[in-house]
């Protein structure tokens, strides 16, 4: 498979690094010569300093006829013209990074219809929406739904209080509909096994039937918790945008602070009654006592400069915040973020990056999750008929050490597997994979021995 990624962005870059690591043949076209070094100082893919929107460039016989063209640059019509142009070149299928809200929403038909893109990507959009998941459930650091919402993945930090901390896994009791399925410890992802048990400032990682998830959660919440409904957020970007209008429409009372006017006065034009947006410093210690930033129930920080956003939260902490959302742009730094005490790290590019996964690996792939900095994947896979794994119980398949079947959801009912469950054609299988070890796992789920279209 040949994939063709225009624009050597930070979205791009980390899309290209993914894929070619899977040993997906790519090419990262990008008109700006010091983008691409980076790309082709790093990465062993094919690289093309050429303007990617440019029927000449689409000429290019490493391009024309290549099975998807990804389009990433900052510019919307950019990328859509490079989608359009894909197709007439003999390219089967598209994906644009579309940052307007407007085509996502309103004209997002219009769109598929005559621009013909098979899939719209909106960082800003995606990454909101996460962020409200997690808001939505106290203690998590991270909520993830499958098999169109029948599975929930939920992760949360355990410390010193937690009922679960320090027990073998084979004696745990976790109820019914629940299954500890990853652990984050040391900078190192783990699948469990009866004998390892969670420990004090892992990151468990449980998945099962939404309902019991839910109620699960409440054991991780600190008894003086109360339900949401204050949040304070510092920037006025896309993200703060969507995510204060979701948490509006929840009836989440939101403070917006942001120093440019023109954003502070669109921000307050969509925010309801009970919310406001002020005109300020975000470092401002004095501007934060008097806005209520002990009170609040969150603090989500969400500029456009990542260490701007990590002194914020710490700052926020430091004046008695409850719980703290950052924001990053740069990956390498969500695991010294989470180090120093923020609560939940937040990587737009990550979570852009599973929903184009998802996508190039089509063919039996219907749904991925980027976890830990892409350390690991929860990945939904719909068995097909003559696999490995068809027709046989679990416990005679001897699957790959490096993956975990957390649940599977068959004829619309959800089930959490043993090791005598069978798997057949047309169940969604929810896997959690690590590292490098995706491509090897789901072929083991897929007739096809790589990802195709």
């Amino acid at each position: 498979m040949r994939v063709v990624i225009i624009g050597a962005g930070k979205l791009g870059y980390t899309v290209a690094e993914l894929l070619s690591s899977e040993q997906v043949e790519v090419v990262v076209v990008d008109k700006d010569e010091n983008q691409l070094a980076a790309v082709k100082n790093n990465l062993d893919v094919m690289t093309i300093n050429k303007n990617g929107a440019n029927p000449i460039t689409l000429d290019d016989p490493d391009i024309n006829g290549s099975d998807i063209l990804i389009a990433v640059t900052a510019t919307d019509e950019v990328n859509m013209v490079a989608c359009i142009l894909a197709k007439n070149h003999g390219i089967k299928h598209t994906i644009a990074r579309i940052r307007d809200m407007q085509f996502i929403g309103e004209a997002s038909e219009y769109m598929k219809r005559n621009f013909d893109i098979d899939l719209m990507v909106n960082p800003e959009l995606i990454a909101a929406q996460e962020i409200y998941r997690i808001l939505m459930t106290p203690a998590a650091l991270n909520v993830d739904d499958f098999a169109g919402g029948k599975i929930r993945l939920f992760e949360v930090k355990i410390n010193k209080h937690s009922k679960v901390a320090n027990i073998p896994l084979k004696n745990l009791e976790l109820p019914a509909g629940v299954l500890a399925g990853l652990i984050h410890r040391d900078h190192r992802m783990i699948i469990p096994h009866g004998d390892d048990s969670l420990q004090v400032h892992d990151s468990a990682y449980f998945i099962g039937f939404p309902d019991a998830i839910e109620k699960f959660s409440t054991n991780f919440v600190q008894q003086n918790t109360r339900p949401l409904e204050r949040v304070m957020i510092i920037g006025a970007g896309r993200i703060s945008k969507s995510l204060a209008v979701k948490l509006n429409e929840a009836g989440v009372s939101v403070k917006v602070i942001e120093n440019n006017r023109e954003r502070c006065e669109q921000m307050a034009e969509i925010l309801d009654r009970n919310s406001m947006a002020i005109l300020g410093d975000g470092t401002n210690v004095d501007l934060l006592t008097e806005e209520g930033v002990a009170s609040a129930d969150a603090i989500v920080c969400l500029t456009e400069d990542d260490r701007l956003n990590l002194m914020l939260a710490l700052l926020s902490k430091h004046l008695g915040a409850k719980k703290t959302v950052v924001r990053v742009y740069r990956t390498e730094y969500v695991d010294l973020i989470e180090k120093v005490g923020v609560d939940v790290v937040i990587s737009a590019r990550l979570l852009s990056a599973s929903e184009i996964l998802a996508f190039v690996r089509r063919g039996g792939v219907a749904r991925v999750s980027i976890l830990e900095g892409a350390k690991a994947e929860a990945v939904e896979v719909i068995v097909q008929k003559g696999t490995r794994v068809d027709g046989k119980k679990l416990m005679e398949v001897n699957l790959p050490k490096s993956c975990l079947v957390c649940a599977y959801v068959r004829k619309n009912r959800a089930f959490i597997p043993n090791g005598n469950s069978i798997l057949l054609p047309g169940d969604r299988i929810i896997l959690f994979c690590l590292r490098g070890s995706v491509k090897e796992v789901v072929s083991w789920f897929t007739n096809e021995q790589r990802f195709v279209v």
